[in-house]
């Protein structure tokens, strides 16, 4: 099954995809936040869909004392993309853009090559996060 990985924010969302079967993500192309989570969920169902893929996988970002603010935001757009019909996982982000932005640390591009990719990378790693938890 392919999924699509997404790694919420309020200015850029990042998107990656994956074959469940070749287990390994691929960055797609970074939404802008529209500002309202209707709009934002309407483009990511355009995304899973021109990608034919069957489920989302939402990250959740986690502290630790559970849920914040932002977490709840993001369950907000997952019963938006619920609504729109799309099937939604969620796994805990926590550190993902961290780990992206040290994984492209070493890859020789610049300061803002990685700014622009980081919110895809980290929907990356959310999808290895996702295959790691649920095989």
């Amino acid at each position: 099954m392919r999924l699509i990985g997404v790694d919420f924010g309020g200015k850029r969302i990042g998107m990656a995809t994956v074959d469940s079967d070749v287990r390994l993500p691929a960055p797609l192309n970074v939404i802008e936040a529209s500002g309202t989570l209707a709009k934002d969920a309407a483009e990511i169902k355009l995304v899973v869909e021109r990608e034919n893929a069957g489920a989302v996988v939402l990250g959740l970002p986690l502290d630790l004392s559970g849920e914040t603010k932002m977490s709840k935001i993001c369950r907000m757009l997952g019963d938006r993309l619920t609504s729109l019909g799309l099937i939604v996982h969620y796994v805990d982000e926590s550190m993902t853009s961290q780990l992206a932005e040290d994984i492209m640390a070493g890859s020789g591009l610049t300061a803002a090559q990685v700014r622009k990719r980081v919110d895809s990378e980290a929907a990356c790693r959310i999808l290895e996060r996702f295959m790691e938890e649920h095989g």
